[in-house]
């Protein structure tokens, strides 16, 4: 008996034996068992995560002599030759080789005969998007209203290139890529049933090589079979395919993040010298980003990508870099990635991203500079302004106020509504004096009426650099924790400009000449362009 790959051997046969494609796998279990069948289904997504399995197994479902049945026995003579590709009535078209209109007339002749001893003719369209424009208006009325004895599911990896016409005559399923902790369990599956003695840490290489694609990774086990025999390790599977190691990416990432640049780049010179694909490395440390953004935003929703060691390693590293910063990285890391795809030499671009990203994260943000330089000015106007308080809060006139009207409450207007004005007064009052530029942008602004939870202040249209000051993450923060320590409600600050309101150019400072902001705009510009 000729061998056969695992990618064949181990094809799905069964809606439960689908891997990662559970919302797929149900849904088209329950119209199989509740006899709500579509008469047209469109399976989309990327290669090798069992689009035209599915299709297969629908096939089975329908046409089993004991169905429609969500279980068919796979050993009738119906499943059997669905299983090799040789029904009569089940009929697989490459869309690509066959996307013609002369071919897509004579299916529609077809169509009119009845099924020869199954229960459907069904057309299985494998790369549907293939067939031409004039192929594609040939086969409208017929995917509208088919005979009944029909069903068409036809399958892509471009849906976008599928017209908007025979996409609406279809029930679509969009089917995932495959997490990698499924792909790893499945190749130990495999490895179980072939006796061949798989590292997990060599399933879980594969499954990142494999990047969603189930078949990609059954092809390479395969290969690493015929490689290395019957026990595969981490290292084999590294240097068969020219993978990085999930260790070095992550040693590399908090190189760069510590700054530490020879040291970075030693990393990618070892591992050019040893012959890894620079253009498979770039994506890796990309996807690394990717995964610390997610890790630090939501820990829980890498789980089933990550491994737990991997997992240790950016819980280690998510408090070395904040949000922006990493976004700025995964931009820049990515435009490289671009570059280095036409570049002949790849090693060179790394080095620059590597040295760019490095620079980067060493320069101050302008709201840093714009702190810092405010904090320098006011320096002096604080400790005045300190001792001048302290003498009014001793003094016989503060003295003489009774206690209870100098405590903080939250102000209702008569109708009971809140009193934003009054608010907005206390929460401004609260300001720190160290922070000169938020003082002056909320000066600028003119309170409106609240929107729900939304506290909502307004800025003429000349007024519009005070609003971006105030609508900085940071000034956003503090402005919406005053507010709740004011009016003890939990308030999300929104920020508009309207051209009903006037400039409060008396009461704040013009920020288009302010001297400080002006210098720490230029001082930002000169930190990006270096």
């Amino acid at each position: 008996m000729s061998y056969e790959v695992f990618a064949r051997k181990y094809r799905p046969q069964t809606f439960d034996d689908l891997v990662g494609q559970a919302h797929v796998s149900r849904t088209l279990k329950n119209a199989v068992a509740q006899n709500r069948l579509a008469h047209a289904y469109l399976f989309v997504g990327p290669r090798g995560i069992g689009k035209t399995s599915t299709a297969r197994i629908l096939a089975k479902a329908l046409n089993c002599v004991k169905g429609p049945t969500v279980n068919p026995d796979n050993t009738c003579d119906n499943c059997r030759e669905i299983a090799a590709g040789n029904s009569l009535d089940v009929l697989e078209i490459d869309g690509a080789s066959n996307n013609g209109v002369e071919q897509v007339r004579e299916l529609r002749e077809n169509v009119r005969y009845a099924p020869s001893k199954s229960r459907y003719k069904i057309y299985i369209i494998d790369e549907v998007h293939m067939l031409t424009a004039a192929a594609f208006n040939a086969l409208l009325k017929t995917l509208e209203e088919p005979p009944p004895h029909v069903k068409f599911i036809f399958a892509t990896t471009e849906p976008q290139k599928v017209l908007p016409t025979i996409v609406s005559r279809c029930q679509r399923f969009d089917l995932h890529r495959i997490p990698a902790k499924l792909i790893a369990d499945h190749l130990q599956f495999i490895a179980g049933k072939e006796k061949i003695t798989l590292e997990p840490s060599a399933a879980h290489a594969i499954a990142r090589g494999a990047e969603g694609g189930l078949r990609d990774a059954e092809s390479m086990l395969d290969q690493l079979v015929a490689f290395c025999g019957e026990k595969i390790s981490e290292a084999d599977v590294l240097n068969v395919f020219g993978f990085t190691s999930e260790q070095t990416v992550v040693d590399l990432t908090g190189k760069i993040l510590r700054g530490e640049t020879v040291a970075a780049l030693d990393v990618l010179y070892e591992q050019c010298e040893a012959g890894k694909d620079m253009m498979r490395l770039m994506s890796d440390l990309i996807s690394y980003f990717r995964d610390l953004l997610v890790f630090k935003a939501k820990p829980d929703a890498i789980k089933e990508d990550v491994d737990p060691e991997l997992q240790k390693a950016l819980a280690a590293q998510a408090d070395l870099i904040e949000n922006e910063r990493l976004l700025e990285l995964i931009d820049q890391f990515a435009q490289a990635e671009g570059r280095m795809k036409w570049a002949p030499n790849k090693k060179l671009h790394f080095e620059v991203a590597i040295i760019r990203a490095i620079q980067v994260l060493g320069q101050a943000t302008l709201d840093e500079v714009i702190e810092k330089l405010g904090e320098l000015r006011d320096e002096k106007t604080t400790t005045e302004k300190k001792t001048l308080s302290a003498a009014l809060e001793n003094s016989s006139v503060v003295a003489a106020v009774p206690a209870a009207s100098r405590v903080a409450r939250v102000a209702e207007a008569p109708n009971g509504d809140v009193d934003v004005e009054q608010i907005w007064q206390r929460v401004y009052a609260r300001i720190p004096n160290t922070k000169a530029f938020v003082r002056n942008s909320a000066a600028a602004a003119h309170v409106l009426p609240s929107e729900g939870r939304h506290f909502v202040l307004g800025f003429s249209r000349d007024q519009k650099s005070p609003m971006d000051i105030l609508g900085t993450p940071t000034n956003r923060k503090l402005i919406e924790s005053l507010l709740q320590e004011v009016s003890g409600r939990d308030w999300t600050l929104k920020l508009m400009v309207r051209d009903d309101l006037s400039s409060k150019q008396n009461e704040s400072e013009d920020y288009a000449d302010n001297p400080l902001i002006r210098e720490a705009l230029e001082i930002f510009k000169g930190e990006i362009k270096h």
